[in-house]
């Protein structure tokens, strides 16, 4: 491991650009841009859907909270939310492959499921759920010119 943070944030959605600038000061040197950018995309999109899906009928002060961990070949995105569970592969199984560009929502998850190497969504014994983002990479620093 590289490294491990973890940030507690309010259910706001104006919270979304602390909790962002808090990811862009992880950066460890190595990590691919690409990589970089589908990691705070998918931080982005699974902060919003905790916000407005599942603590929708909750207080503001309802607390996210976020970790990210950075090991040397993948890094880890967990949000903890407090909000009822759902089904995330039945989800995913019912959006389709191409979503429509003016749908309302549903890209979110898509684009998860396509850059995750491993998205869950599970339910914590202390009632909190977990969704689950890992991206594996192979290290700038490390990659041999083809």
């Amino acid at each position: 491991m590289l490294r491990s943070e973890q940030i507690q944030v309010d259910t706001q959605l104006n919270e979304l650009n602390h909790v962002l600038a808090w990811f862009d000061g992880l950066r460890c040197a190595g990590i691919p841009e690409l990589v970089w950018l589908q990691c705070q995309l998918a931080l982005a999109e699974g902060f919003t859907n905790a916000v407005r899906h599942a603590h929708r009928n909750r207080s503001p002060d309802t607390p996210i909270e976020i970790s990210v961990t950075i090991f040397k070949e993948f890094l880890e995105i967990q949000i903890w939310d407090c909000g009822p569970t759902f089904n995330l592969r039945k989800m995913l199984e019912a959006i389709p492959d191409e979503v429509d560009r003016d749908a309302a929502g549903g890209r979110g998850l898509l684009l998860m499921k396509k850059t995750a190497d491993v998205l869950d969504y599970r339910r914590s014994p202390d009632q909190r759920n977990c969704l689950l983002f890992v991206k594996h990479y192979t290290r700038q620093d490390l990659a041999r010119p083809d």
